[in-house]
């Protein structure tokens, strides 16, 4: 088996910090594009997909910038990221995305990424 490789993207994401942040760390946003039900209890944040549930624990958290998880039956050294990045001359908001892949999954994770983030765009309506 292949060792997984970190690896970033990064969406324009026309939202204000503060609305975006509540999209990526309370269960409700979440639910409503990155997963079909999300329950957090202890640290430990359970996503379901079409009865599937995989968990998480949060490993950090900042207000209005970046929320980091690590599935529990993931690699030691894998964990997600999604961090909110403002510019500071043109306020424009980007929403960067670390995650890990093997090279034969890095395409499919990254589409799998770009087709959850077009959908958190529509939820957010921008």
């Amino acid at each position: 088996m292949s060792e997984k490789k970190k690896f970033n993207i990064e969406y324009e994401v026309k939202s204000s910090p503060k609305i975006l942040f509540g999209f990526l760390n309370e269960p409700n946003g979440l639910a409503q594009w990155f997963a079909d039900d999300v329950n957090y209890r202890d640290q430990v944040y359970t996503f379901t997909w079409d009865g599937e549930q995989q968990k998480a624990k949060l490993l950090s958290i900042k207000e209005n910038k970046h929320v980091k998880f690590k599935w529990l039956d993931d690699e030691p050294h894998c964990y997600f990221e999604m961090e909110i990045v403002q510019d500071e001359l043109t306020n424009d908001v980007a929403l960067s995305i670390t995650d890990f892949a093997t090279d034969d999954t890095l395409q499919d994770r990254k589409l799998i990424w770009d087709n959850q983030i077009q959908y958190l765009v529509s939820v957010l309506g921008a």
